[in-house]
C-alpha cells in the first residue's frame, strides 16, 4: 500500500473541509457545479480506460468463489442495506436513497489494496472486477426505480441523463481509445496518467460537491452523523458472514481474504456521480456517499488487521 493510498481519506477530507472553507468565494461557488460534472466524468473514463472489460471471462476461473461474491454483493448485500436503512433511516428518504447507492456499489479499485495487505488471492479478486463493475451498471439503476420509484424523489429522466452522461459516455470514449491504441505503446502511458490521477478528480468532484451544498450540510450535521450507525453495522455484519460462508465453503485463507475484500469494499465515486446528476436538488444524497469513504477506509485497514490475526488459526 503505497503512501498515495494510505493517505486517500485524508486527501478525501480535505477537499471536503477545503470547500466547505471557500463556499462564500462568489467565483468558486460559480464554478463548483462545473467541476462536479467535468472531474467526475474525468474519473469514470480513467476508471474504464483502467478495466479490462474484454476480460470478463475470468471472473469464471473459480466458479464457486464467483457465485458466492456475486450472491452477496447483488442480491443478499442490497436487501440487507435496504433493511438496515429503513431501520435507522426511514426519517429521512434522502440519506436512505444515499446510503443504498453506497451499499449498492462493489468497489473497483482499492478492495485490491487490502486483499493483497490480507494475503488474499490477488488474480482471483482481480478476475471478480469487470463483472461487478458491468453488474453494478447495470443494477443500480434498476434497484433505485424497485425500491423508490414510489417515493417521488427519483426523476426517470434525471436518471436517464446521469447514466449518459456518467456511464454511457465515458465508458464508449475510453473503450475507443483502447481500440484505436490497441498494441500502441501511447495506450499504457494514457492509461497510467489517468489512473494516477483519478484521485486528483475525485478530490476537486468533491470540492465542488462541498462548496456548493455547504449550507445544505452544515444545516443537517445531526441528521447526517446517524449514517454512521448502518454503515458500521453493514461492514461488522458482513465481516462475519465472510466468515461463516467461507468456512461453510470450505474456503482456503486466501479465498476468504479475497472474498471479505469484494464484498466490504464499496465504489462510492461511481454512485456519487449518478447521484449528482440524478438528484440535483437533494443535497444530502450526495453529501452522505462521500461520508461513506471516510469511514469505510479505515475500517477496511481494521479488518485487513483482522483477517492476518484468523490467518494464523484458519
Amino acid at each position: 500500500m503505497d503512501l498515495i493510498e494510505k493517505l486517500e481519506p485524508v486527501f478525501i477530507f480535505g477537499a471536503v473541509i477545503l470547500g466547505l472553507l471557500f463556499n462564500n468565494v462568489e467565483i468558486l461557488k460559480q464554478i463548483s457545479p462545473s467541476l462536479i460534472t467535468i472531474f467526475l466524468a474525468l474519473m469514470l473514463f480513467a476508471l474504464f480506460l483502467d478495466i479490462p472489460i474484454e476480460d470478463i471471462r475470468n471472473s469464471f476461473s473459480n466458479i464457486k468463489f464467483t457465485s458466492t461474491s456475486l450472491l452477496i454483493n447483488f442480491l443478499w448485500t442490497p436487501l440487507f442495506g435496504y433493511f438496515l436503512g429503513n431501520l435507522f433511516l426511514n426519517g429521512n428518504v434522502d440519506l436512505l436513497i444515499g446510503f443504498f447507492m453506497l451499499i449498492l456499489t462493489p468497489c473497483t479499485d482499492w478492495y485490491l489494496v487490502f486483499t493483497k495487505m490480507a494475503k488474499g488471492n490477488l488474480p482471483l479478486s482481480l478476475s471478480i472486477l469487470p463483472i461487478n463493475l458491468i453488474l453494478q451498471l447495470i443494477l443500480l439503476p434498476v434497484y433505485l426505480l424497485l425500491f423508490f420509484s414510489s417515493s417521488n424523489t427519483i426523476q426517470i429522466m434525471d436518471l436517464a441523463n446521469s447514466i449518459l452522461t456518467f456511464i454511457v459516455i465515458p465508458f464508449v470514449a475510453a473503450n475507443i481509445v483502447k481500440y484505436l491504441l490497441k498494441d500502441n505503446v501511447m495506450l499504457d502511458k494514457i492509461t497510467n496518467t489517468f489512473s494516477n490521477c483519478q484521485l486528483l478528480f475525485l478530490c476537486i468532484a468533491i470540492f465542488g460537491l462541498f462548496n456548493t451544498e455547504a449550507e445544505s450540510l452544515l444545516n443537517n450535521l445531526d441528521s447526517i452523523g446517524i449514517l454512521f450507525i448502518p454503515i458500521i453495522l453493514f461492514f461488522v455484519i458482513n465481516t462475519i458472514l465472510d466468515y461463516f460462508v467461507s468456512r461453510k465453503l470450505n474456503f482456503t485463507y486466501e479465498e476468504y481474504a479475497s472474498l471479505t475484500f469484494t464484498t466490504l469494499a464499496r465504489n462510492s465515486p461511481l454512485a456519487l456521480a449518478i447521484a449528482i446528476s440524478s438528484f440535483p436538488h437533494n443535497e444530502l444524497i450526495a453529501i452522505s456517499l462521500v461520508i461513506g469513504p471516510l469511514i469505510e477506509l479505515p475500517v477496511l485497514y481494521i479488518v485487513s488487521r483482522i483477517t492476518l490475526k484468523i490467518r494464523e488459526n484458519y
